[in-house]
Formats: C-alpha cells, structure tokens, sequence
C-alpha cells in the first residue's frame, strides 16, 4: 500500500498581515514630541500600566524632579494622555 505525502500547506490561500505605518516624527505636535521624549527617558521610572500624568506624580513623589513642563502639558489636554508604549506591548 503506497502512503500518500502529507504536506502541510493549506489550499487556502493565506490572508497577507496588515502593516500599519508609524506616522512621520514631522506629524507629531511639539507638545507630542516633548511628552514621547518624557515617555523613553527611563530616568523616571517604567511608564507601562500607567498614565503620563501618573508616571509624572510617581517620579515627582521620588523625588526625580520629573520637568513641570510635561505636568502642564498632561493637564492641558493638549496631549495623549497614555504613553507611546500603551496598547503596543503583550503581557
């Protein structure tokens, strides 16, 4: 008795994976790019769970004198109020 080849290809053809682009540093605002430098500087603590403003609060209360600058901004609105790294990274 002949064995039939057992291959593991699907006769579906395979959907291609969605590439999302990552904006142009250029289409960032001035207050977007101070607070996403904010975000990497690890100077003030890990930013994953928490929000800008918590992650600010949490350095301030350490005493990391975290700039009073990217306070007013997170409480301005007039940035993102989670962290570059939010939504980007799996447990």
């Amino acid at each position: 008795m002949k064995r039939k080849s057992v291959t593991n290809k699907s006769s579906k053809p395979r959907k291609k994976s969605k590439v999302v682009a990552k904006p142009p540093e250029e289409e960032y605002s001035e207050e977007e790019k101070t607070v996403r430098a904010f975000d990497t500087n690890m100077k003030y603590g890990p930013c994953l769970g928490i929000t800008r403003l918590q992650r600010w609060e949490r350095a301030h209360k350490l005493g990391l004198n975290p700039p009073m600058e990217i306070k007013t901004l997170l409480e301005s609105h007039k940035v993102e109020a989670q962290s570059l790294w939010h939504n980007k990274l799996t447990r």
